[in-house]
C-alpha cells in the first residue's frame, strides 16, 4: 500500500513538473521565434509568460542598438520603412534593414556577431524600400559547423535571393551563382524599372524548400511582372516549381501582370500545403482589359508545398478596382474539434474562415450584390464575398463626418456629397468614387495573432475613407500638374496600358484629420469559434488626451501572460493590451516610428520583448534605425 502511495505521488510530482514547464516554457530553455510570424503557421504567439498582465508595468529597456540604415547617401531614404521582425534562433537575433543589410545580435545585449551588406544598387528608384524579415533553414543533412548547415533566406528590393551561412553571414557558394538567384529572370519584368519589381517580406520554408513571391508596382502600368510564386532547392537554388496565379493574363492585350504574392506565405508541413496570399492584377483601379473575376488574383490559394500542385483557392474580392489585396499572412489555427483551419484577413474588415483542407467555410460566407460601375469598357462582378465577421464599419453618411470645427465637417461633407458612394465596393468614377475602407485597410500587412488557449485572434485595423478619381488617359497629363482638393497621402497612378490613370487620396479635412468619426485605428479581438467580436479599442491618438485611434502599419503579437503588444502607430508608441479586456496596461514612446510587429524569446532564463522603431516614410512617422530590446529589471 506505502509502494502504491509513493509510486501515485511520485507521478503526480512528474505530471505536475511537467505542466509547470509547459506553462512557464521560459524555464531552463531558451523559447525561440523562429520565423516571421513566430511559427510558419503565422500565429504570432509566444508561451512566453514571464512577463504577464501583473508584472509588464516593471518592463524596462533592456538593450537598444542603431542599425546605421539611414547613414547613405540616397533620396531613397525618404521612403524607407523599417517594417522588421527579427526572428530568434540558435542563440542569435536575426533581422534585415530597410537596403538589404542582414544582422546578427547578441538576444541579451545586442551585440552584433556580424553584418551582411546586400549591395542594393541605389542609384535607381524602388517602388518600396523596405524588408520585413528573413528566414531561417536548418539542413538536416549537414555534419554540425558545417558551413551553410543553417542558413539565412533574404529577398531583396533588386529581387534576388540570397542564402547566408547563419553562423558567419557570408554567402553560401553552393547556392545558385555565388550564393544568389536572379527572381527577375523569367518573370516578365521589364527593363525601364527595374525596381517595380520586388521582395519584401521574407519566404517561406517548406522543408528543402524555399518559397518567394514577389512585390509588383501595379499601378504604373498595365504589363508589369509576372505575379509568379516559385520553389528553390534550399541547397543548390535550383528551381522546383512555378505557380501563375493568373495564367489567363497571357491572353489580355496588353498582357495583365501582377496578381502576386506580397505578402507573407504560410506553411502546413504535416499537410503538405502552403497558403498563398495575392494581389490585384494590374493595373489596381480599371479592370477593362481583364474582364472576368480574375482567379486568382486577391485570394487565399492552398498549394502542395512539395510539389506547387494547385489543391484549393478562396477568392476574397472578385474583379478587384480597390486595391484589396490580400496582405496579411493568412493564420493557421486549429477550430472546433480538431479541425485544420485558415483564418484570412482582409483590407475590407472581412474575416473569413475556412477548413484549412478544403477551403469550404466554417463560417458562413455569403455572396451579395454591390454596386455596378459606369465607366465605359468596364464590366465589374455583380456581387462580392461577405462574411460573418466585419472589423470595420461599411457604411457612412454625411451625419458620420468629423472635425476639429465647423469648417472641416462641412468640408468633410461637401466632399462626400459631391463623390460616389453607394456602400462597400461602390466603383472608381470619373467624378471621384468613395471607397470605405481605404486600401490601406481593414487589416494589412500587419496581419493577426491568435491565442490558441483562448480561441481569440487580434489584429489591429484602419478606418480611413480613400478618395479615387479615374482620370480619361487623353487627360492624365495635364490632370497631372492641378491642384487636387486634397493632396495629404495624394498620389497619381498612370496605369499605362488603360483607358484611364488615377488619383487617389484620405479624406482629410483642412484641419488635417480624417473626415470620419474616429476611432481611425483600433486593436480588435475576436473569438474565431463563435465569430463574435470579443473587444475593440483605439489604437494611439492623433490629437494628445483623446483616444483617437490612427493610421497604423505593423500587426500584434499575443503571449501566454495575457498580453497582446503592438506598436504601428502614428504616435510612434508600443503598448501592451491585456488580451482579455482589451485595457491598456503598459506603454513606451519609441524614438521613432514603431511600423512593424514586436516579437518575443526568451535566452538564458529571461523574457524579451523586441521591436524595430526606423518610422515609415510614406506614412511620415519619425525615422530612424533603432532596434529595442525590453525585459524585467
Amino acid at each position: 500500500m506505502r509502494a502504491a502511495v509513493r509510486l501515485f505521488l511520485g507521478v503526480l510530482v512528474i505530471l505536475c513538473l511537467a505542466s509547470s514547464s509547459r506553462g512557464q516554457a521560459q524555464v531552463g530553455e531558451d523559447v525561440v521565434w523562429s520565423a516571421y510570424g513566430h511559427d510558419a503557421a503565422g500565429t504570432r504567439y509566444s508561451p512566453l509568460k514571464q512577463i504577464h498582465r501583473g508584472n509588464v508595468t516593471k518592463v524596462r529597456v533592456a538593450w537598444i542598438i542603431h542599425t546605421g540604415a539611414l547613414d547613405i547617401d540616397t533620396e531613397l531614404k525618404k521612403k524607407a520603412a523599417f517594417e522588421a521582425t527579427p526572428i530568434m534562433v540558435d542563440g542569435r537575433l536575426y533581422l534585415s534593414t530597410p537596403f538589404n543589410h542582414v544582422l546578427a545580435l547578441n538576444p541579451s545585449t545586442g551585440e552584433k556577431f556580424w553584418e551582411f551588406d546586400g549591395h542594393l544598387d541605389l542609384s535607381h528608384g524602388y517602388s518600396e524600400v523596405t524588408s520585413r524579415g528573413v528566414s531561417f533553414w536548418r539542413d538536416a543533412k549537414a555534419i554540425p559547423g558545417e558551413a551553410c548547415g543553417t542558413r539565412i533566406f533574404l529577398g531583396t528590393l533588386d529581387a534576388r535571393l540570397i542564402a547566408l551561412d547563419a553562423m558567419t553571414g557570408k554567402l553560401c557558394p553552393d547556392f545558385g551563382s555565388a550564393g544568389f538567384v536572379d527572381l527577375s529572370a523569367n518573370a516578365s519584368t521589364t527593363p525601364e524599372w527595374r525596381g517595380g519589381y520586388q521582395v519584401t517580406s521574407a519566404p517561406a520554408i517548406a522543408k528543402d524548400l524555399v518559397i518567394v513571391g514577389s512585390s509588383i508596382a501595379d499601378n504604373w502600368k498595365v504589363d508589369v511582372g509576372r505575379g509568379i510564386v516559385r520553389a528553390f532547392d534550399s541547397r543548390t537554388g535550383k528551381l522546383r516549381w512555378t505557380w501563375d496565379p493568373i495564367p489567363w493574363a497571357n491572353s489580355t492585350n496588353p498582357h495583365t501582370g501582377a496578381g502576386n504574392a506580397w505578402s507573407t506565405l504560410s506553411v502546413d508541413l504535416e499537410h503538405d500545403l502552403i497558403f498563398i496570399p495575392t494581389g490585384s492584377a494590374s493595373p489596381d483601379y480599371f479592370g477593362g482589359i481583364r474582364p472576368g473575376d480574375n482567379k486568382w488574383a486577391n485570394s487565399v490559394v492552398a498549394l502542395r508545398a512539395s510539389t506547387g500542385e494547385f489543391v484549393w483557392g478562396f477568392q476574397v474580392v472578385h474583379h478587384d478596382l480597390w486595391d484589396y489585396d490580400v496582405a496579411s499572412q493568412p493564420t493557421l489555427f486549429t477550430w472546433k474539434g480538431g479541425t485544420p483551419a485558415v483564418v484570412i484577413n482582409t483590407k475590407m474588415g472581412h474575416v473569413f474562415v475556412l477548413n484549412r483542407l478544403t477551403g469550404a467555410p466554417l463560417l458562413p460566407i455569403e455572396e451579395r450584390p454591390v454596386p455596378q460601375s459606369d465607366i465605359a469598357g468596364e464590366k465589374s462582378w455583380p456581387t462580392q464575398p461577405f462574411s460573418t465577421i466585419s472589423l470595420v464599419p461599411e457604411e457612412i453618411a454625411p451625419q458620420d463626418m468629423w472635425g476639429k470645427s465647423p469648417e472641416d465637417v462641412k468640408w468633410c461633407q461637401e466632399k462626400l456629397n459631391a463623390s460616389r458612394w453607394e456602400g462597400i465596393f461602390t466603383p472608381p468614377s470619373l467624378k471621384g468614387s468613395v471607397v470605405f475602407p481605404g486600401n490601406v485597410g481593414g487589416v494589412n500587412w500587419g496581419s493577426a495573432a491568435y491565442d490558441p488557449q483562448h480561441h481569440l485572434m487580434f489584429a489591429n485595423t484602419n478606418r480611413l475613407i480613400a478618395w479615387v478619381k479615374l482620370v480619361p488617359r487623353a487627360k492624365y497629363d495635364a490632370e497631372t500638374n492641378t491642384s487636387q482638393d486634397n493632396r495629404i497621402y495624394g498620389e497619381f497612378g498612370k496605369q499605362q496600358g488603360a483607358a484611364f490613370g488615377l488619383y487617389r487620396t484620405f479624406l482629410f479635412s483642412p484641419g488635417g484629420t480624417p473626415c470620419n468619426t474616429p476611432p481611425w485605428g483600433t486593436t480588435a479581438a475576436v473569438d474565431l469559434f463563435t465569430g463574435k467580436i470579443v473587444w475593440d479599442v483605439p489604437l494611439g491618438s492623433y490629437i494628445p488626451g483623446q483616444q483617437t485611434g490612427t493610421i497604423n502599419l505593423g500587426g500584434p503579437m499575443v503571449t501566454a501572460g495575457g498580453l497582446v503588444f503592438t506598436g504601428a502607430t502614428m504616435d510612434n508608441s508600443i503598448r501592451a493590451f491585456d488580451s482579455e479586456s482589451g485595457k491598456e496596461v503598459w506603454n513606451y514612446e519609441l524614438p521613432a516610428g514603431g511600423q512593424a510587429t514586436p516579437m518575443t524569446y526568451s535566452f538564458k532564463g529571461k523574457q524579451y520583448v523586441v521591436i524595430a522603431a526606423g518610422g515609415h516614410g510614406k506614412l511620415g512617422t519619425k525615422q530612424g534605425d533603432a532596434v529595442i530590446a525590453f525585459s524585467l529589471p
